[in-house]
């Protein structure tokens, strides 16, 4: 994978090299061969237990494949890893949890330590510039419980950033939030990309909202897959043959949207065979 942007380097962002996720129920992809340019933004698409966020993960390294290997940066993952960012999945905080929203993205600096933080002045800093750079600072010191969705996103982008990383993770930032918050959070996103050339891999059911912005799209389902630029891979033809049955993707109102013919309701990335869902705007596919 290249990016759009012209990002080039010697060694790509993330490397997979035939790479296998095996949970001991059976593999959840295999043999999963591709590079990520530094500067790169991949949407990573797929049902449920497709292994999205296993994929993430093993970036992240926290799990371990059962064959092959990652490189992030040119080296082996591994836990902590500074030059890494990441955005989980939403969860919903207890409104009563005595944590500000500054103290949530503080932990993206030190919380993997054990004890009382002690106050440092570069590290409130790095918190106060990251805290800025997502327009959180209205808010910063209210309860992170109390705070809206798409408040609690932006802080969560935050603590992603605070450690200053060449790479984003990101697991449904834009899940649980309205259209207007994902327009939102999907800017502060490409923000970032754009001010540091740090690479991004998002993933999301529905790549509408991110599409204008997406260099390629890597698509897991049935623990098969295919990457590519956008017009390559979201195709009925390229679909079908990885859901091993018709799959149309056709356009509504400017969205794309793929719709099985298994089912009179259609077919929902989430749960096949369900009710169609969008998975973007004016893109053809392989």
């Amino acid at each position: 994978m290249r990016g759009s942007r012209g990002a080039t380097s010697a060694a790509p962002a993330v490397r997979f090299e035939r790479l296998t996720v095996d949970y001991g129920t059976g593999k959840i992809w295999s043999d999963l061969s591709l590079q990520v340019a530094r500067g790169a933004f991949v949407a990573i698409l797929g049902p449920n237990g497709a292994g999205k966020t296993s994929l993430l993960r093993a970036v992240l390294g926290l799990i371990s494949p059962t064959a092959g290997s990652i490189e992030v940066l040119g080296r082996s993952p591994r836990r902590g890893d500074p030059a890494i960012g990441y955005v989980p999945q939403h969860s919903s905080f207890d409104p009563d949890l005595p944590l500000r929203g500054r103290d949530l993205v503080r932990l993206g600096i030190d919380g993997h330590r054990w004890g009382i933080g002690w106050r440092d002045a570069d590290a409130d800093a790095r918190v106060a510039r990251a805290i800025a750079s997502v327009g959180a600072e209205p808010y910063a010191d209210a309860a992170i419980g109390r705070l809206s969705g798409g408040e609690q996103q932006r802080l969560r982008i935050a603590q992603a950033l605070v450690g200053d990383p060449a790479v984003l993770l990101c697991d449904e930032p834009l899940a649980n939030l309205d259209l207007r918050n994902q327009q939102a959070i999907t800017d502060l996103i490409h923000a970032w990309q754009e001010r540091t050339g740090g690479t991004v891999l998002l993933v999301t059911h529905d790549v509408n909202p991110v599409l204008r912005l997406v260099d390629e799209v890597l698509f897991v389902v049935n623990g098969r897959w295919a990457a590519g630029k956008p017009d390559d891979v979201l195709t009925s033809a390229r679909l079908s043959d990885l859901y091993g049955s018709h799959v149309d993707v056709v356009q509504v109102s400017g969205r794309l949207l793929v719709v099985g013919q298994s089912t009179e309701t259609g077919l929902n990335l989430d749960e096949p065979h369900h009710a169609p869902i969008p998975v973007d705007g004016h893109h053809g596919l392989r």
